[in-house]
């Protein structure tokens, strides 16, 4: 269903328009008129016969032309009956301000639930309820009750707090910052960020697209849709409600590590969206897309009139991983043409504290013609003899009528005397940033996005796997009413899933254990097996390296003591010989099933390290080859896994795969929602990693 007739309707009736100054009805009429709105409008409110001039109807059914949108802004519960009269007068398009819906309580959330049964039995699309409306700048009409129309730009905004969206539109406004479209989600009852992000990725007025969420609707739809869109426009996005305050109990490592934060981020990645962490930087990312082609590499150079900020610029650079471009002696030679001899001709470009215009203009188009150069930043501070405005006019002409399309972006620093000069580049086109690490941080998201629009896409592998096994598995665990698998259960859903595990039996007392120990050959590593210990090292129940009869004797002993002092009410099944895997790294693969996104992948550090060092990254399954490999080199331990200081690499291409039959096994059994394989013995190339304990949850 498209949203033409949405965003601009050749029709428009609002079914509560008042008389009254400062009623909300009577702000969306005149904000209706206001914002030039050129189609027909129509009111309802039977207590009226015009309203500045324009009939008023009684009710909707009395209207004998063609509606394409309904603005309802009565009480809550009147809005059931005119929806079925907008039913009735076949309007498809409805957007409800009206509140005391789902926000008010139980009861206002059944109304809404109401509202959304008959919208899909009439076949029509509802915003709202308890939002703040729609803007489009280019149609134009201003269907909402903020009094802000901004002017005319490519950015489209969504926002599902409709007292922040009032404030920013305030603030774009003042900013001259231009819009193409806004919307207020409200209780997102019907529309959602995910019906937007489709809409707008066909809108020819849409460049850019921007959000503020403080959820989404439906998490795996919201990364399909976006990995598709953000393919061809970017998505921008501040998620707000980041704290894991209140979040509920987790026992596992990866729950401990998980919370709703990473899930975002993780999901945001895989799918393309830029996550911006204040509104400050949701525009100031916006603009650079809005106004400047995308960088088609990293090689950036700083042009400046002081040291200072150039060292900021450069620091700044280095932070971002973003390369400074070598500049070609031919550029260098010319540079050296007009510039002073004492200014620096590499990189940064200092053109010296008396620059005027013409010698940022002759510096601008020498670096222009270099094909080392990916981007430029210009940086400007007001001294004696500098002209701001003149250097911004300098600045535009350079960029219109050079015929390399390579990214601009200036920070011009100041207040007052700067002002004519940033207002200049802003009118065109170029954005302008307060500091010099702001410009940085746009052009590193630009960076970042024109790698994922060129980045290679994978499918989803599928492993042969023994699925029946995993299922007896965990129906066994339901109909006994467990939720956590013991050890020797969560090996054999490991080994369904060619998962290796060490060679390992239960001994019940220490006749057994040695007889074990004889069969796998030391040494051997012992560990308890209790249904109610989660974290075996915690009460002494592990020992590994064992080399001999009489060493297993006393540390079974010694787990059995251990394990009784401190839990003493523990039930214990026995204690696992377990054969000994030499020559390895630890690392530790999880899963955390996040309520918006489903299993949440974690790979990282493994053994008693990984809560400390926190040194993990996370993707939301199902998850490519290209996905785990990314996992597994974003630590910050990666370079240990390649091997340092002659060590050989480890099996880097087994971790991968082994990522990938976790991602394929909670795909296929989403309610495991917790699980760890910690360690993961990783071993030298070509060698594979074995998976040393595991420990699975399932949900309730």
């Amino acid at each position: 269903m498209s949203f033409e007739k949405f965003f601009c309707p050749n029709s428009v009736v609002i079914i509560g328009a008042a008389r009254e100054e400062g009623k909300v009805g009577h702000t969306i009429l005149d904000n209706v008129i206001e914002s030039g709105y050129k189609g027909k409008l129509f009111l309802v409110n039977p207590k009226a016969d015009k309203i500045h001039g324009i009939k008023c109807y009684s009710s909707v059914l009395d209207i004998q032309e063609d509606i394409d949108l309904a603005i309802i802004a009565i009480p809550g519960k009147a809005v059931s009956k005119s929806l079925d009269e907008c039913a009735q007068r076949n309007v498809r398009w409805v957007i409800i301000i009206s509140a005391g819906f789902k926000e008010a309580g139980i009861k206002g959330a059944k109304m809404e639930k109401r509202l959304v049964e008959k919208s899909k039995l009439y076949g029509m699309r509802i915003l709202g309820p308890n939002c703040l409306g729609m803007i489009n700048a280019n149609c134009p009409i201003n269907a909402s009750f903020s009094p802000n129309m901004p002017r005319k730009g490519n950015i489209s905004f969504v926002s599902q707090s409709g007292a922040l969206g009032t404030s920013v539109l305030d603030w774009a406004k003042s900013n001259r910052i231009g819009l193409s479209k806004f919307v207020s989600l409200g209780n997102k009852a019907d529309i959602s960020e995910n019906d937007l992000f489709e809409a707008w990725l066909e809108d020819e007025d849409t460049k850019v697209i921007t959000a503020y969420l403080e959820g989404v609707k439906d998490g795996k739809e919201f990364m399909r849709i976006s990995s598709k869109v953000s393919r061809v426009k970017p998505i921008i996005v501040v998620k707000a409600g980041n704290t894991d305050a209140g979040a509920r109990a987790v026992s596992s490592h990866t729950g401990t590590l998980a919370g709703s934060t990473r899930a975002y981020d993780a999901a945001f990645k895989q799918s393309g969206v830029i996550r911006a962490r204040t509104v400050k930087d949701l525009f100031n990312y916006g603009l650079a897309f809005s106004y400047q082609p995308l960088p088609q590499g990293k090689r950036t150079v700083i042009v400046t009139n002081a040291g200072g900020p150039g060292i900021m610029a450069t620091d700044a650079c280095e932070e971002n991983n973003i390369p400074l471009a070598t500049l070609e002696k031919v550029t260098i030679d010319k540079l050296k043409e007009f510039l002073p001899e004492a200014s620096n001709f590499y990189n940064p470009v200092d053109v010296l504290g008396d620059a005027l215009a013409d010698r940022y203009r002759k510096t601008l188009e020498v670096i222009f013609q270099d094909k080392n150069v990916d981007a430029i930043v210009v940086l400007l501070t007001p001294q004696a003899m500098t002209q701001p405005y003149e250097t911004a006019k300098a600045i535009v002409e350079v960029v219109r009528t050079t015929a390399r399309k390579i990214p601009v972006l200036t920070c011009f620093m100041g207040g007052f005397e700067v002002k004519k000069g940033v207002d200049y580049l802003i009118r065109n086109e170029i954005p302008n940033f307060e500091i010099p690490e702001d410009a940085i941080s746009a052009l590193k998201v630009m960076i970042d996005y024109s790698d994922w629009v060129n980045k290679k896409t994978f499918p989803i592998e599928e492993f042969e796997v023994d699925e029946s096994v995993v299922k007896e598995l965990l129906d066994r665990c339901k109909s006994e009413g467990r939720l956590e698998l013991g050890e020797m259960e969560s090996r054999r859903i490991l080994e369904a899933y060619n998962i290796k595990v060490p060679q390992a039996e239960l001994a019940r007392d220490v006749k057994e254990a040695k007889e074990i120990a004889r069969r796998i050959g030391y040494p051997v590593v012992l560990k308890i097996v209790s249904p109610n210990i989660l974290h075996k090292t915690d009460v002494g129940g592990v020992r590994i390296g064992i080399e001999s009869e009489n060493e297993l004797e006393e540390s079974f002993d010694q787990i059995l003591w251990n394990v009784k002092k401190y839990m003493p009410e523990a039930n214990i099944k026995g204690i696992l010989v377990q054969e000994m895997i030499k020559s390895k790294k630890e690392t530790i693969i999880g899963v955390s099933s996040d309520p918006q996104f489903g299993p949440m992948i974690m790979f990282g550090l493994g053994g008693i390290y990984v809560e400390t060092l926190k040194d993990v990254s996370f993707r939301i399954a199902p998850i490519s080859v290209g996905d785990a490999k990314e996992m597994v080199e974003e630590i910050k331990t990666f370079n240990l896994l390649k091997g340092v200081r002659g060590e050989k690499p480890s099996d880097i291409k087994s971790i991968i795969e082994t990522i990938l039959k976790v991602s394929q096994l909670v795909t296929d059994f989403p309610e495991i929602i917790e699980m760890d394989i910690n360690p993961l013995f990783v071993k030298e190339e070509g060698q594979g990693c074995v998976a040393g304990d595991a420990r699975i949850r399932i949900g309730g």
